[in-house]
């Protein structure tokens, strides 16, 4: 039946080789890299289906995260992938972040470790530069805001004390995440980092600021500091 199928539309195959069908009965996390992104795309093009093609995306990329990071002119050139194409997968990714972010003001408060790490990676997506952020909350610890204060080279980034307690008092603050980005997406903290996560935690203590975690974020998970006894 593989050989076959390579003449065949995807409609033509048997209902449970079918990406749609299978999702229908098994769900979504059952299915393969492969099998969401042919559904995504939809249709194929003379010759290969949409299957096809969503492998010919994870073979070229070296796979999902690559493809789903891709810019407008590396995915075009993919034959049968236009800026249509481009914009649907975008608008998909602003739409699962926008989605995260409703889960987070939603939410009693921002003490749930999914939901952190989630956020994080969603709002952590094509940096090539360190970048330190800050999720601010309220005393109920629900999102107030998130904003990203600092923007250094590949490996570092300056992040100022002063600035960071300037933004807590302007937003009224009662309590900070903090987190920043390794772009090599290597979660182990350095010495720097751990330095400056203290040295944040004294200077938001005067300010009545309390410092719930401070998060790595890598390409694909994220590291606590505070779990890991670093704070």
């Amino acid at each position: 039946m593989g050989d076959l199928r390579k003449f065949m539309k995807i409609q033509q195959w048997p209902q449970a080789d079918r990406p749609r069908e299978r999702l229908l009965q098994l769900g979504a996390s059952q299915l393969s890299n492969a099998e969401l992104l042919a559904i995504f795309l939809r249709t194929g093009i003379a010759g290969r289906t949409a299957l096809d093609l969503a492998r010919d995306l994870l073979n070229t990329f070296g796979g999902l995260d690559k493809v789903l990071e891709a810019d407008l002119k590396s995915f075009t050139k993919i034959k049968g992938l236009g800026s249509a194409k481009f914009c649907q997968l975008k608008a998909s990714l602003e739409l699962v972040k926008r989605h995260y972010d409703c889960k987070i003001r939603e939410s009693i408060s921002f003490t749930n470790q999914d939901l952190a790490r989630n956020f994080l990676l969603s709002n952590f997506t094509n940096l090539i530069h360190e970048t330190f952020a800050c999720i601010l909350l309220d005393n109920n610890h629900k999102l107030i805001k998130f904003q990203k204060l600092f923007t250094g080279t590949i490996n570092q980034a300056q992040i100022y004390p002063r600035t960071v307690a300037q933004t807590c008092l302007k937003n009224n603050a009662a309590a900070i995440i903090l987190a920043h980005n390794h772009p090599s997406g290597c979660l182990e903290p350095s010495q720097s980092d751990i330095n400056i996560t203290r040295k944040l935690v004294n200077t938001l203590e005067l300010i009545d600021v309390r410092v719930l975690d401070h998060f790595i974020v890598g390409k694909n998970d994220v590291f606590s500091m505070a779990q890991n006894g670093l704070m």
